[in-house]
């Protein structure tokens, strides 16, 4: 078979090497997947740049979320799925690939009829949405709701499940179409980040509302939007962490050790007074220590999505000899919507 292995750390064009490969067992609680096509992710990018200290040493195949057809089925695996079925599939690592083996935990059946593009944002963004908006946080009829990178994979599904239960929304993207495409999904308070500053025009907004504060703040940047978020909640308000993106605009150890001292320092006792939360998300950690959680989430996802209450945005499908180039434009936030690279 074929891989895309990560052979040096830097600009897309000299980063990735296609090279054949033996095609992996399949371990006995494991499922093996002929893949069609599979997501780019933002931490491929952060893995890439070498900021991701989860990513397999080099040279490695990175990929977390795959579609394509079951191969082989573990000898102790438990399931009503079978060979042929077409699934959706989260990986750690080893996406980047003809075909992959992945505990069977982490396999969903889905239609064949659904995109390259929309399966895999099932998988990854759609099962992260998922666990964080009706695992982690349970969202109720008015609450005031904050996505950052709202336009994104996960940010637009977690705007359509709090939209789903009834919040209201405020999401934050960095350009005028994105802003439309919060509109056609019915949040609430678009904000363009590049030219307000989110936290004086979500202000503005609870205070005309005569409302205290948000309940809820989804936040993928990190740095000096958390310290703001803080500031934002209102008693019982909770921030969901599940990545740090501003640290990809940090070009030397000084300027990291800004994004850092960006976050604030917090102690228990600081936050237990306000009655506020701060939870981090690593989906890699639930999968490896809770891979049981993968199924749900994921089911939970793509019952969403039959259901019409959720729709992944489609940033398109790139050919694998155009990986460089659309890791590229994930990297500059040239895209909207998942990417997918179909073989």
């Amino acid at each position: 078979m074929r891989a895309v292995y990560l052979v040096k750390n830097g600009k897309a064009d000299k980063a990735f090497e296609i090279r054949d490969a033996s095609t992996p067992e399949v371990g006995p609680l494991e499922i093996r997947i002929k893949v069609e096509a599979f997501g780019l992710n933002f931490a491929d990018v952060m893995a890439r740049l070498g900021l991701y200290p989860d990513a397999p040493p080099k040279p490695g195949v990175l990929g977390y979320d795959v579609v394509g057809h079951i191969d082989a089925i573990g000898t102790d695996v438990d399931t009503q799925l079978k060979e042929g079925d077409r699934v959706i599939a989260l990986t750690r690592f080893g996406g980047y690939a003809e075909y992959v083996s992945t505990d069977y935990r982490g396999v969903v059946k889905i239609k064949n009829d659904v995109a390259f593009a929309i399966a895999t944002a099932l998988a990854t963004q759609g099962g992260t949405a998922f666990y964080m908006a009706h695992e982690m946080v349970r969202l109720h009829e008015g609450d005031q709701v904050l996505v950052h990178a709202a336009a994104g994979g996960v940010g637009s599904l977690l705007c359509q499940m709090a939209k789903a239960e009834g919040a209201i929304v405020h999401g934050t993207a960095g350009s005028e179409e994105k802003l439309e495409y919060l509109r056609s999904i019915q949040v609430d308070n678009p904000i363009n980040y590049r030219s307000q500053q989110f936290e004086k025009e979500i202000g503005i907004f609870l205070e005309e509302k005569d409302v205290k504060g948000l309940d809820v703040i989804f936040d993928p940047i990190g740095g000096k939007s958390v310290k703001k978020g803080v500031k934002l909640l209102a008693s019982g308000g909770r921030i969901v962490l599940f990545g740090a993106s501003s640290l990809t605009s940090a070009k030397n150890i000084f300027s990291k050790i800004g994004v850092a001292l960006g976050f604030g320092i917090y102690s228990p006792i600081g936050l237990l007074n306000p009655s506020k939360s701060l939870i981090g998300i690593n989906m890699l950690r639930i999968a490896d220590d809770k891979p049981e959680i993968l199924n749900r989430v994921l089911q939970g996802a793509v019952d969403l999505f039959e259901q019409g209450i959720i729709t992944p945005m489609a940033g398109g499908t790139y050919p694998v000899e155009k990986l460089a180039e659309a890791h590229h434009a994930l990297e500059h936030r040239g895209t909207m919507g998942k990417i997918a690279i179909s073989w």
